[in-house]
């Protein structure tokens, strides 16, 4: 099982330069970790690329499809107090914003803090350095 966060998810809904490379890690396993505002996250980033004029309404309805699927199969890490004091110290620690402390917290707390070798899959370069400083291993390997 890998954590994944949303910078991952949203190649898998449409096509981008990274996607053919997260395809490959899902199909390596398909066990999905996400934080509870990920869906949230993949709905804001699929209708900025709407607005942007990136995505077609009918690239937008596939997108969801897919989103859709995925979330039928992924764990999800719910809110919790424990969640947000990890997120608190966590943005003592290093210079995160709310959410990528937030996402990173969720991988913590799903693998009961033990990070050594737990993958977490991200394209966000912040989140990839502070992940491996927690401990993760960083997927995919080279950007």
């Amino acid at each position: 099982m890998k954590f994944w966060d949303t910078s991952a998810i949203v190649p898998l809904c449409v096509q981008e330069p990274h996607s053919a490379t997260v395809r490959e890690i899902l199909i390596e396993e398909s066990s999905m970790v996400v934080w509870w505002g990920t869906r949230t996250e993949c709905i804001s980033a699929l209708m900025r690329r709407v607005r942007e004029g990136g995505l077609t309404s009918t690239d937008e309805r596939m997108a969801r499809h897919v989103l859709q699927t995925l979330m039928q199969t992924w764990v999800e890490m719910q809110p919790s107090e424990a969640l947000r004091s990890t997120a608190e110290r966590l943005l003592t620690v290093h210079p995160l914003r709310t959410a990528d402390a937030l996402q990173l917290a969720a991988a913590i707390q799903w693998c009961q803090g033990l990070t050594t070798r737990q993958g977490f899959v991200t394209f966000d370069r912040h989140l990839r350095d502070v992940g491996y400083r927690e401990g993760f291993t960083i997927l995919p390997e080279t950007l």
